[in-house]
C-alpha cells in the first residue's frame, strides 16, 4: 500500500480549504474482486484515519499494492496510519514535476539530514 501526497493548486477558494481522495489498484494486484476488496479496505481505512493525520489543502492518493486484500485490518490500518503521520512530518511542498497554476515548476522539498554527532 502507497499514499502519495500534492498540494491542491490554488482552485478552490482559500477559505475552505479540502481534502481530495482518491483509490486506485492496478490489475497486478488481482482480478476485479480482489481490485474493489483494495479499495473498499483502503477506502475504510482513510475514512477512519484521515479526520485526524489528513491536512486540508492536499490530495492524497491511495494505491493498493500485492497483499492489501489479505493484510489483516489491524496491521493494515497501522500501514496508512503510519504513511499519513510520515506525509504529515515532511514539510508539504510539491514535488518534483509539480506545476503550479502559473505554469513553473514548484520548488523541490528539501533533503533531510541526520543528526550530526558532536
Amino acid at each position: 500500500m502507497v499514499v502519495q501526497l500534492l498540494a491542491q493548486p490554488l482552485r478552490r477558494p482559500p477559505n475552505k480549504p479540502s481534502m481530495g481522495l482518491g483509490f486506485t489498484a492496478t490489475r497486478k494486484v488481482g482480478g476485479a474482486v480482489v481490485r474493489n476488496r483494495c479499495k473498499r479496505r483502503l477506502r475504510e481505512a482513510a475514512r477512519l484515519l484521515l479526520p485526524d493525520l489528513g491536512r486540508p489543502g492536499f490530495d492524497y492518493v491511495f494505491v493498493a499494492r500485492q497483499g492489501t486484500a489479505e493484510r489483516p485490518w489491524p496491521r493494515l490500518l497501522d500501514d496508512v496510519k503510519s504513511a499519513l503521520i510520515r506525509l504529515a512530518a515532511e514539510d508539504g511542498a510539491p514535488g518534483p514535476g509539480y506545476k503550479s497554476a502559473a505554469g513553473r515548476s514548484a520548488p523541490s522539498s528539501p533533503t533531510l539530514s541526520s543528526p550530526s554527532s558532536d
